[in-house]
């Protein structure tokens, strides 16, 4: 009976499909590196969304861009430009 396990391709001789063992192989190697991967995964997304709400927070909205009227306000109010230029500019914005 010994040479039985032979002649079934290697069935019974303990050692399974190409010497690895129980006859897992490629299986059990994956079943250790499947849930690292996964893990990794995971972090990257975590680090993705908090990345991109923290950007968020920092602009004021959704990827909102200042408009002109924004940017024209903002520079009035430092006194880079004086009322005059002010209304003029505005004025040239809002197409009036």
């Amino acid at each position: 009976m010994s040479g039985w396990g032979n002649m079934m391709g290697g069935w019974g001789n303990g050692y399974g499909y190409g010497g690895y063992g129980g006859g897992y192989g490629w299986m059990g190697i994956m079943g250790l590196i499947m849930p690292l991967i996964f893990g990794i995964g995971i972090i990257l997304l975590a680090i993705y969304v908090f990345r991109h709400n923290n950007l968020r927070v920092h602009t004021g909205g959704f990827g909102r861009q200042n408009s002109g009227l924004d940017i024209l306000r903002e520079r009035y109010a430092r006194g880079e430009i004086d009322s005059a230029e002010y209304q003029s500019r505005k004025q040239d914005l809002e197409g009036k």
